[in-house]
């Protein structure tokens, strides 16, 4: 949380932070600047003090929504500067140069937000070399922000909870439109008789993601058969939507201008489920139930991968636990946080870095799955969870766990 910075700071032995870039799709910038509707900026933190947004003055009234001081960039003249400069990196240096004496900046400071990998080199490179009393910290794991991220108030926490609902009312609405078909030789036909593609599903779901003023910048995965057997494969806009194979829905939208992430995944079949895909499905849906119970804070975030593996391994499917290559069985970690990113701490694969720890505030998915595209198969159910500042879980989705529709 952003209660968490400052001491975030003094673990990193930090005197300030820098967080700059665009707002939209830069979670670090969105979080900084608390949403506000403007294009980019920079974010200054000093330890111990309240943040202050430097912003083109263009957008000096978009950035007072940030509730954050803020210092109108006209005041460093940066036109000027890169007439005298004649270099835009020189220029972007002085710039800094001017910045960091105005707002009285020395020591240890950590620069975070996304941009251009060789051109964030090149700035850090400079600053570090040229700026007298300042020392460039950059984090390689996982940065002070996103760390601060990876814990949720109530107040976040509700929001997720709403992309949760409106994800939910889209899936019901998908489901809606694929049982308004008929069906000729198993498989769905629209109203001119030509079979129903996983392409014009595509094209409802997107509609209805639009319609409840979510985006939807990551895609969803709308799979079938064999394609749901491949756990990130999207869907073949070809593909015919038959009666009795698998169908993975996996939807994580967001808030309208970048804001926080639901994520849900059902797995359904039409009419009905050979026999294979119903045990398959079992099992999956009780290893899901198993999990539910068993989150638990103060445990380490890994351990539900050992645990997932084990419970898939005593039912017969082969895991990556004893075959890290496996296409089959059980192929994926067990999940990952979710706020601002669709993909953010704690993370919970299995392995030896991975010191996650399950804590308040924390929002995480459950969505264990098995996978056989070689037999034309794939499932998956995926639930989003917050641990509220008591310890108790809350499962933040609610729609049917149902394989056949």
């Amino acid at each position: 949380m952003k209660q968490d910075i400052d001491r975030l700071m003094k673990e990193r032995e930090l005197d300030a932070i820098l967080v700059a870039g665009k707002v939209h799709g830069n979670p670090a910038m969105y979080y900084m600047t608390n949403g506000a509707g403007l294009t980019g900026g920079r974010v200054l933190k000093k330890r111990g003090e309240e943040p202050v947004l430097i912003c083109s003055p263009i957008e000096r009234e978009e950035a007072a929504a940030s509730g954050l001081a803020i210092v109108n960039m006209s005041k460093y003249d940066f036109m000027n500067i890169l007439r005298e400069k004649g270099d835009q990196l020189a220029a972007v240096v002085e710039l800094y140069r001017r910045i960091f004496a105005d707002l009285e900046v020395g020591g240890r400071v950590g620069f975070y937000g996304l941009a251009d990998q060789g051109r964030a080199w090149a700035l850090l490179n400079a600053l570090d070399a040229q700026l007298e009393g300042i020392e460039v910290y950059g984090d390689f794991d996982v940065t002070l922000i996103d760390a601060a991220r990876a814990t949720k108030d109530a107040a976040e926490a509700e929001r997720v909870r709403e992309m949760g609902r409106r994800t939910c009312d889209v899936i019901g609405q998908t489901v809606k439109f694929l049982k308004s078909h008929q069906v000729k030789n198993e498989t769905l036909v629209q109203a001119d008789g030509s079979p129903l593609t996983i392409g014009r599903v595509h094209e409802e779901i997107s509609r209805f993601i639009a319609e409840r003023r979510m985006e939807d910048p990551e895609g969803f995965i709308f799979a079938i058969g064999r394609d749901a057997g491949v756990p990130h494969n999207k869907g073949n806009p070809e593909s015919v939507v038959e009666l009795g194979k698998t169908i993975i829905f996996d939807i994580f939208p967001c808030e309208a201008g970048g804001g926080y992430f639901a994520d849900v995944t059902r797995t359904f079949c039409l009419g009905y489920a050979p026999p294979e895909v119903e045990k398959a499905y079992q099992d999956v849906y009780e290893c899901h139930a198993t999990l539910m119970e068993a989150y638990q804070v103060g445990t380490e975030a890994r351990h539900y991968q050992q645990m997932t593996c084990k419970f898939f391994e005593d039912r017969g499917h082969p895991t990556i636990a004893t075959d890290s290559k496996t296409e089959s069985g059980y192929v994926h970690s067990l999940g990952h946080g979710m706020g601002l990113a669709v993909h953010e701490e704690p993370f919970f694969g299995d392995a030896p870095s991975n010191t996650n720890v399950l804590q308040p505030g924390h929002i995480f998915t459950c969505e264990p799955g098995l996978y056989y595209p070689e037999r034309g198969f794939g499932i998956r159910i995926e639930d989003d969870l917050w641990i509220d500042p008591d310890g108790k879980i809350h499962n933040l989705t609610d729609f049917p766990k149902e394989l056949v529709i």
